[in-house]
Formats: structure tokens, C-alpha cells, sequence
């Protein structure tokens, strides 16, 4: 599985038949709703081209960061 977060000004790029998410409602934004990630394997989907990719222990890094922009203060608890 690869990972690519992207901005929320290009979820509408999205051709959801070539990721694992069905809809702009299923993506998991961060706190300030400025991005979203995407997962998808096998080949990069043209509109994640020249974006950063990441596995999963990358991603999971990031999303888990307790200073990061992704977790919400009720995760702490």
C-alpha cells in the first residue's frame, strides 16, 4: 500500500476508481482540513504524479505524531 497526502484544493482530482477511498466523504482530513491522504497499489495514478509517496510505517510516523497536524486532542486520552 502507498500513501500520498495532497491538499484539499485537489480532492476533486480524484478518480476515487483508483484508490482505495470511494468518495471525498471517506478520505481522513487533518485538523485544519487543509489535506487528506489517499492509499492505492500498483501503479501511481496520473493525478498523484510528482507528489511525495509513502509506505506504511511512513505515514503511520506522521499521522501518529502527537505535535502533528493530524491527531486530535481526544486521541491523547
Amino acid at each position: 500500500m502507498i500513501y500520498v497526502i495532497i491538499n484539499t484544493s485537489d480532492v476533486s482530482s480524484i478518480d476515487f476508481s483508483q484508490v482505495h477511498e470511494t468518495s471525498a466523504s471517506t478520505l481522513r482530513y487533518n485538523i485544519a482540513g487543509t489535506k487528506a491522504f489517499v492509499k492505492f497499489t500498483g501503479s501511481t495514478p496520473s493525478f498523484l504524479s510528482g507528489k511525495t509517496q509513502y509506505n506504511h510505517s511512513q505515514i503511520i510516523t506522521i499521522l501518529d505524531d502527537p505535535d502533528g497536524e493530524w491527531r486530535y486532542e481526544e486521541e491523547y486520552e
